[in-house]
């Protein structure tokens, strides 16, 4: 191709370009830009051209105080190198945040006259994502290993598993409740994987680690200069949840001020970046949990009622591991499956002591409780079976604990339904929990509770 070829076919050999390209004047007027441009920033090619190149709000650009020509941009100036690889923000005509990748270079003539300059534009959102996705997956990590998901065979949980299978499929607001350490997130997580939106981002957020104004930014965003320390466009986690779920844990510690702004988010699905007055749509399924009482804190205007039936559309409630004390067993061989493979120390299990104690043990740190007195555990015994002397306190003063036990009204008729199936299976617990529709270990529990000796029963 000759050098003619090449200045007929600029144009279109420009437009092949996959970063967005602008030629800017030395006053700093767009006099060109190619298609990737108008993808990546909404702006088509007649309402760029003749703008200031600051159109596009970029936080890397710094122009000096005096706006004068040949001078107005640190750029241009004869000492000052080329932007290369610069990674900022940029704001599209919608209003949106993309972050990119700038390169720009001045072009002078050969007497050394600044003819112009120009610059490219890499989309950089899609890496972002994956950032953010490493990140979140980094930080989860131990977290899933340890859990292994939520564990569980007991009616409580089984009815838990049948709400999140059913509000997976929906697109409404879902809330979470339960005491702390009771598995939350994981709920969270479940409802996101388990439905339509399981392809887009998953975004969390406890609420409860920030103030007001942190909250804020970090929820909804913020531009250049919008408080001290802004030093470039951020994009919030709304923003960063687009077209997915976004999980608020302890959505009751946020901030009255904070709530009027999350409210209209739900409201009208839009937000307002902090120092910025225009709406960015979102679309966002917000999924949020707290182990408050919120309509406690309604009474106390604490929190807005109005909110609180927004985000109560789809109540889940988790229930504490007292109340679901069959699965202490199931959940105390999973973690130490686990342990053992991760310290690679020769542990079997537990001593009928300790697991005796574990279960009568009321667990007022639910699930993430019994998993951290496992991992001391395991820093204390070396080999064979976990006792009670290599549990922490206050594990091992179960007896003094209070125990706050579902005991159903009619006592005597559990405890007879009881004796009876013990009697018809010839003292088999697995067959009398069947014959009662409980679990193997509720039968165990049963017997304790009410004192039941199955020698004496199998005698008469």
């Amino acid at each position: 191709m000759k050098s003619d070829d090449i200045s007929r076919y600029w144009k279109r050999i420009i437009n092949t370009m996959n970063d967005g390209l602008m030629l800017i004047s030395a006053e700093g007027t767009i006099l060109m830009v190619n298609k990737s441009f108008e993808q990546l920033t909404g702006y088509r090619a007649d309402e760029a051209i003749g703008q200031a190149c600051t159109l596009l709000e970029c936080d890397a650009c710094e122009q000096t105080l005096h706006n004068q020509p040949g001078e107005w941009c640190k750029l241009f100036h004869p000492d000052h190198p080329d932007m290369r690889r610069c990674r900022c923000g940029i704001v599209r005509k919608d209003g949106t945040c993309l972050p990119a990748l700038k390169n720009a270079s001045v072009l002078r003539d050969d007497d050394g006259t600044v003819l112009g300059a120009v610059e490219t534009i890499t989309d950089l959102s899609e890496i972002d994502r994956l950032d953010h996705q490493v990140e979140l997956l980094s930080r989860q990590l131990n977290d899933y290993r340890e859990h292994h998901g939520i564990i569980g065979t007991s009616p409580a949980i089984q009815k838990v598993f049948e709400v999140v299978e059913k509000a997976a499929q929906s697109n409404a607001p879902v809330i979470i409740l339960g005491e702390s350490g009771t598995g939350k997130e994981l709920v969270a997580r479940a409802i996101h994987e388990g439905g339509h939106r399981k392809t887009g981002p998953y975004v969390q957020l406890n609420c409860a680690a920030l103030n007001a104004a942190l909250l804020e930014s970090e929820l909804f965003g913020h531009i250049k200069g919008a408080f001290t320390g802004a030093y470039r466009h951020r994009k919030g986690r709304f923003e960063a949840a687009h077209g997915g779920s976004i999980f608020l844990d302890e959505i009751g510690d946020i901030p009255l001020s904070v709530q009027v702004k999350l409210l209209r988010v739900l409201e009208h699905k839009q937000i307002e970046r902090v120092g910025d007055h225009r709406s960015v749509d979102v679309d966002v399924r917000i999924i949020s949990a707290t182990h408050q009482n919120l309509v406690r804190l309604i009474e106390q205007q604490q929190f807005r009622e109005d909110l609180y039936f927004r985000i109560n559309v789809i109540p889940i409630r988790i229930p504490p591991l007292r109340d679901r004390r069959e699965d202490i067993p199931l959940l105390i061989n999973s973690f130490v499956q686990r342990l053992r493979g991760r310290t690679g120390k020769a542990i079997t299990g537990l001593t009928s002591g300790a697991l005796r104690h574990l279960m009568d043990y009321p667990w007022p740190g639910n699930v993430r409780e019994l998993k951290s007195a496992l991992e001391y555990a395991f820093v204390v015994a070396e080999k064979g079976k976990i006792d009670l002397e290599h549990l922490p306190v206050p594990a091992t003063e179960a007896s003094s604990a209070p125990r706050r036990s579902h005991r159903p009204a009619g006592g005597d008729t559990e405890k007879q339904a009881l004796i009876d199936a013990l009697r018809q299976t010839g003292g088999n617990q697995t067959q009398a929990a069947r014959i009662l529709g409980i679990n193997r270990v509720t039968v165990w529990n049963r017997m304790r509770k009410y004192n039941i000796d199955l020698n004496k029963i199998i005698d008469a």
